[in-house]
């Protein structure tokens, strides 16, 4: 059974677009209104495709990884799952609860307490407040905030605002996770905790989609890798299958790029002609400091 379904998906983006107030988001508004009739194909002089015609399945209880360079449409992928955004053209089909980790401090507010937040964010993620008492303390423990529960999240280091952001999150025991690189957060231990509730999850059958830069956590993970790239698909398959031909486009670019460097760099290896040592004569001494040029052997 598919729980994600998502066929030939498009999104475009205007360089430069922005929506920081209901200022900027008005006029928008109303700019879509007049363009519905519009060719959805056509792109404008700023207009581009952050993810073209991408198409993918995936059965309950799989993990599918997805890989590719800054800007190739990743992200933009778990947004439009997650609903934060709506495609350009094509569907998508989600059966079941998702839970998206995309920014695992959306949602706090730096005026409220530890405590506060985690039931701000657990209620913005879906959760009842009575699912929040009953893992309350499993969050708290997950975490390791402690004792600091009870101050301003304002008053946190970036480590234990993410850390209990993720705890949240992590908790919220969903059919669908979607991950974009949160499991960085933290120190190295949390970073453990963090993937071994990920195997945990796993193993209760949560599908899960992981976007990371880790590539020996999408080997862990994922038995199905997807390697995008200006945001459409360059293969599908196993990690062993997809992330080797992912390194070799990588090491091929840099290879290019260092040869480019060289042929535009004004640098050149210079050869010093001057000899720092010089040798004009060689004499040889046997044991008792005679001057000799032959010697018998044996």
């Amino acid at each position: 059974m598919n729980v994600i379904e998502f066929n030939n998906v498009s999104k475009k983006f205007k360089k430069g677009e922005r929506f920081n107030s209901l200022r900027d988001s008005i006029p928008n508004f109303f700019r879509n209104i007049v363009s519905k009739n519009k060719n959805k194909e056509a792109l404008d002089s700023k207009e581009f495709w952050a993810v073209k015609d991408v198409s993918f399945n995936i059965k309950k209880g799989d993990v599918l990884g997805i890989i590719g360079p800054n800007g190739a449409g990743k992200s933009t992928i778990l947004k439009l799952l997650s609903r934060i955004m709506n495609p350009t053209k094509g569907e998508m089909k989600i059966t079941g609860r998702l839970s998206a980790l995309i920014e695992v401090t959306a949602g706090f507010h730096n005026e409220l307490t530890g405590r506060e937040n985690t039931y701000l964010n657990g209620t913005i993620l879906g959760m009842t407040r009575k699912e929040i008492d009953s893992k309350f303390d499993e969050i708290l423990e997950f975490s390791g905030i402690g004792e600091f529960i009870d101050t301003p999240v304002k008053r946190y280091s970036s480590g234990m605002y993410s850390r209990l952001g993720f705890s949240v999150a992590a908790h919220m025991n969903p059919d669908i996770l979607l991950v974009d690189e949160v499991l960085s957060v933290g120190d190295i231990a949390f970073q453990a905790k963090c993937a071994q509730k990920m195997r945990e999850l796993l193993d209760s059958g949560t599908t899960i989609i992981l976007v990371s830069h880790n590539i020996s956590l999408i080997q862990s993970l994922c038995k199905r890798v997807i390697l995008l790239d200006k945001g459409e698909i360059l293969k599908d398959g196993g990690p062993e299958e997809v992330i080797p031909f992912y390194e070799s486009i990588i090491y091929a670019q840099r290879e290019e790029e260092l040869k480019k460097q060289i042929a535009h760099s004004d640098y050149k290896v210079k050869l010093d002609e001057e000899l720092p040592v010089k040798i004009s004569n060689v004499l040889i001494y046997n044991g008792t400091l005679e001057k000799k040029d032959s010697f018998s052997i044996g």
